[in-house]
């Protein structure tokens, strides 16, 4: 959705925090000088510092999210706050503050999400975690492969939203995942997407990373395995069930074999468990294709809802 060339957007600053004192000031700041017309919002997810205290100090809009998780942060976000343009970072200061003018403008344009890409600048030399860096490859590489697409930065934290994105978009993941099923949504309902290269810098002295490298990856990789599932059940199911079919079919034929041979079946279990797999394949594949036709349908009442949105909005202004 295009705005008005006479009309300013509305600019929202979302900064979801855990424990961020001593960045949060810092990270505010920035976002104040980078964008002077922005409303900043700060949600404190249970911090046990004093990030509330120093955001709302340096002039931020301060609210409590009490269900744990970035996931459910975000979730909060984008269902209480209306904007035009919505900006996301963390309040970690690892975040140029400086890229978001440029961001607010694609979105402006008429792109859907735009995403801060760290992989192509700075991240791999900043980054001091070596498990970081190999699952950003390799969730890229999955969810690239599957889609069909180019996207280089995955998992980013920083991105710019149109305002029918955040009023669509449904947010299930409740933690660090969320990231991820942003990307996956975007690509599977074709939404315009724009990436960005930005400088990334590592956590300061002193502020501590609430990810969990083993924990987290789990969750990434379980959240792109559901997604896969759901937004991709034929390939999913199609080839979990040509693989079973072709164990039985390999079965059967051994069988077979030993009945041209001597004219008799001589084992009869085998051949009762080949045809049981056989048909369990066909079962699979017939259940991804009804799934993928229920998936298209989902993408199609996507695109009325966003639809709606959009004439809502233009006829809002």
């Amino acid at each position: 959705m295009l705005m008005p060339k006479n009309q300013s957007p509305a600019i929202a600053v979302l900064l979801p925090c855990y424990n961020e004192e001593v960045t949060i000031g810092k990270v505010v700041r920035d976002f104040k000088a980078a964008l002077p017309q922005a409303a900043i919002y700060v949600y404190d997810n249970n911090s046990s510092d004093r990030t509330a205290e120093i955001a709302t100090a340096e002039g931020a809009i301060v609210r409590k999210e009490p269900r744990q998780g970035k996931g459910n942060v975000i979730r909060a976000m984008f269902e209480d706050i209306d904007a035009d343009v919505y900006v996301m970072a963390d309040g970690d200061d690892t975040y140029p503050a400086d890229a978001a003018p440029a961001m607010v403008e694609k979105i402006v344009e008429g792109y859907d999400m735009v995403s801060g890409d760290r992989l192509s600048s700075t991240y791999f030399q900043e980054n001091k975690r070596p498990f970081h860096n190999f699952g950003n490859r390799l969730v890229r590489g999955s969810i690239n492969g599957l889609f069909n697409a180019h996207v280089t930065d995955i998992m980013t934290g920083y991105r710019a939203f149109s305002f029918t994105f955040v009023k669509t978009y449904p947010v299930l993941s409740r933690g660090f995942e969320v990231e991820t099923e942003m990307t996956i949504h975007s690509l599977n309902n074709n939404l315009r997407l724009y990436e960005m290269p930005v400088q990334y810098r590592d956590r300061p002295e002193g502020s501590v990373s609430k990810l969990n490298t083993i924990g987290d990856g789990v969750k990434v990789l379980s959240t792109i395995f559901r997604m896969i599932r759901e937004y991709k059940p034929l390939p999913f199911f199609g080839t979990f069930g040509a693989i079973i079919g072709i164990i039985g079919i390999i079965l059967t034929g051994s069988v077979a074999v030993d009945f041209f041979h001597t004219g008799m079946v001589l084992r009869f279990p085998t051949l009762i468990g080949a045809v049981m797999i056989i048909v369990a394949g066909l079962l699979l594949v017939i259940a991804g294709i009804i799934l993928d036709v229920m998936a298209k349908n989902d993408r199609k009442a996507f695109l009325v809802d966003a639809n709606r949105f959009a004439f809502i909005k233009r006829n809002i202004r």
